[in-house]
Order: C-alpha cells, then structure tokens, then sequence
C-alpha cells in the first residue's frame, strides 16, 4: 500500500501501422553501474555452474526432457552473474503509488494503448467473445508488461533460470521454471534462441513465466504453436485473456470505481478483507466522483493506497482476478485505470500526497521493528508492508488519535522514532 516494490509478474516488436512513440515496460531495470565483480570470482561461479548443470541433466531427464532437447538448450550456457545481482536487490525497486500509476497511464502509454486497441480490434473482438474478458484489460496488460510489444527482453531464458536456480536463493522456484521452459521446447513451441525474456524468466508480449505458460498459453490459430514471443502478438493476448477467464473473471464486472468518503468515515473498513454490497457501501455515504451511487457489481471493498490524503477506490472481484497475474495492488489499479483511459475514461480525479516519498527497505524495516516493540506486532521484519503490517499501523495510529488509515508513511515512522 503507498509504496510498492515491483518485482516479476507471472506473465515479461510489433511493427504499427503508423509510428508510436515508445514507452518502456515499468518492469524494474536494472541499477546504473550493473554488477562489479571479479574475473576470477565469475570464473569460479561458472566452473561450479558447470558442474550444477551436469547434475540437474539427471533430474531433467526424470522429469521427462530428452537428451537432445537439454543438449540443444544448454549449448553456450554460462553463469550469469548481473541476473543474480538484479534478482537479490529486488526489494530496493520501490515506486510511491501516484509515481506508479503517472507511468503505467501516462500520455504516451495511453496513446499508445489506443492505438493498439484500435489497430487490433479484430483479433481482440474474437478474443473477447471467446473468453468473455474485455479487450481493453487485455490491450492494458499487454501495455504494462511489454509497451504493447516494443519491450519483451532479450535475455535468454535458459541461461537466466539456470543461473537462478543455481544460485539456490530460490532455487526451487527457479528450477521448476527451467523444467518447464525445457518441456515448452521439447514441444516445439519455439527454440532456445528465440526463448528469450526478462532476467527472470518472464516472456513474450505479457510476460508468462514458463510455469504459467503451460498451464495457460493458448494456440488461437489452431497452427499447432503457442507462439507469445513473435511480432504477431495474437497467441499472447489470447493466453493472457484465458488466464484471467480461468482465474475466475466476471465478464461486465469493473475492476473498481474512484469514490469519494463521507467526512466522519471510519477508515477501519478500509482494504481488502472488508467487503460490502454498494448499496451498503452507499448507505454509508459513498459516492462515486460524479456523486452517484455505485451500481452493485457485486460484493466491494473500498482501498486507499496512497492512505486518506490520497485517492480511493471501490474495488470488486475483478480486481483480485487480476492480482492472480501481478500481486501488488498498484500494478491492478494500473491496469484498470490504463484500461479506462484507453477507451476514454477520465484520469484518477483525487490528489496524491505528492509531498510524500517512498520509504527505502531499510525504512520499512524499522518501521516494522519499531511498530513491534512499541506493542503493535507486525509478525515478521522483511520490509513488505502486508496487511499484518498495515493491521499494526492502524492500531498504532488509533491509539495516537490519528486516521487509522494504514498507510506506511514517513511521518508514522518518525512518529515512531
């Protein structure tokens, strides 16, 4: 909530009609003066590397790859030292919500988004009769994991989850991915130099991790291929609209509403275990920024990301369908919001708390550890700010007097301090 560290989703150049101003994904990249070390040390890491590969060839072949399979992709493989760099400081890739959501809705991406919509309504249309998920949330997906194409990684993806799995800080989940990857070739899906991503392994036009892709990818044309990694971006935005239907999405339904508080509410309900009808929601004073009532689309929850100074959201099942795809909160609402403006819609209406920044990890931290000691228990020292820490801060917050909004601000920790 406020603060968000972006890490990789679960799904990471199309040639336009007319000439689009490119906008780069707002997937974390990677930190001015890359990786500094030894020679000698890479050396070392890769001789080992070596090794770890002649291992995992046994549990590849009992999971079913073939020899030549894992000969051909394994051929030039070597230890990647930048991808465990990138990888181990994730946590440092922190954005304010409204600095977030400035560049997932920006000018350009919507121009662009409108573009693609309009230059790939045809297949987006069948797409959409088929799977019953709106064209617009597919076209915005599409345009936060990759700029509608134009940034799908050029990392190689064996040698990228290999190192990963390697390294061991989370070698299982990185080792199921590369089984995985293994089992996309040796299905004929694509080759080993076209298999090709971010640095963790998420590929194609939306950025499916290998895992995700076998479950969910989907061959359109029928041409025998789950191909989401060519120009054509059709199999890519068909798979990402099977993911979302298949994850449970309402055809219809909005992924939220900007609303405005009555003065006097209790900001206790806010956030995503609270759910009410909006008729409820309405009794209690809730209007949307038109100062309507909210249609009932269903049970709601009203979130604040950006905490009481900031804009708030009437949010319904939509909006949990979609963190199945990204879990951070700022990446749904910059879906859902890039969606809207793409087909027209107005930008968030409410002010941000702009004077704010994000807090750094070490921050976080100390604000975890100090909301424990002063009796308020956070249940863990790791710098994400969960709902347990935002429980913690709302109890702090009431016993001070102030709006228990929950939000992980500067001015909480100071108060801390």
């Amino acid at each position: 909530m406020g603060v968000i560290a972006l890490g990789t989703g679960i799904f990471g150049t199309v040639v336009y009609a007319a000439p689009m101003a490119v906008e780069t994904s707002i997937r974390p990249l990677e930190r001015p003066g890359g990786v500094v070390q030894a020679v000698t040390e890479i050396k070392i890491s890769d001789a080992g590397f070596q090794r770890w590969i002649q291992a995992f060839r046994a549990r590849a072949q009992a999971q079913g790859i073939s020899e030549g399979v894992f000969q051909q992709a394994f051929r030039d493989v070597h230890y990647d030292a930048k991808i465990v760099e990138l990888d181990r400081n994730q946590s440092e890739f922190t954005k304010t919500i409204w600095d977030y959501l400035d560049s997932a809705a920006s000018d350009t991406r919507v121009a662009n988004g409108k573009k693609a919509l309009a230059q790939h309504r045809g297949v987006l249309d069948e797409i959409e009769q088929r799977y019953g998920v709106e064209a617009e949330i597919v076209t915005a997906i599409w345009g936060l994991e990759s700029a509608y194409g134009a940034v799908r990684g050029n990392t190689k993806v064996i040698e990228a989850l290999a190192t990963l799995s390697y390294d061991g800080r989370r070698g299982a989940f990185f080792e199921a991915q590369l089984i995985d990857a293994l089992k996309i070739l040796q299905n004929g899906d694509t080759t080993p130099a076209n298999m090709t991503g971010s640095w963790a392994g998420a590929m194609g036009h939306t950025q499916f991790m290998p895992t995700s892709y076998q479950t969910f990818a989907q061959d359109f044309r029928g041409d025998g291929k789950r191909d989401i990694w060519s120009d054509d971006p059709t199999d890519a935005l068909a798979s990402t609209a099977a993911y979302l239907a298949k994850s449970g999405w309402i055809t219809g339904q909005p992924w939220g509403v900007e609303v405005v508080l009555p003065d006097g509410f209790d900001y206790g309900l806010t956030g995503h275990p609270t759910k009410k009808s909006p008729d409820a929601w309405a009794a209690m004073g809730i209007r949307d920024i038109n100062g309507n009532a909210v249609p009932n689309h269903g049970p709601a929850s009203i979130l604040m990301p950006g905490g009481a100074k900031g804009a708030a959201f009437m949010i319904f099942k939509n909006f949990n369908v979609i963190e199945r795809y990204n879990s951070a909160d700022a990446y749904v609402i910059g879906v859902g919001h890039l969606s809207n403006r793409i087909t027209g819609g107005p930008a968030i209406q409410s002010d941000w708390p702009r004077e704010d920044r994000a807090l750094k990890l070490a921050e976080r931290k100390e604000l975890q550890e100090r909301l424990s000691k002063a009796g308020f228990d956070t249940q863990g020292i790791d710098g994400k700010i969960g709902p347990k820490t935002i429980a913690a801060i709302r109890a702090y917050q009431r016993s001070m007097g102030d709006i228990p909004d929950g939000y992980a601000s500067l001015a909480v920790l100071k108060k801390l301090r």
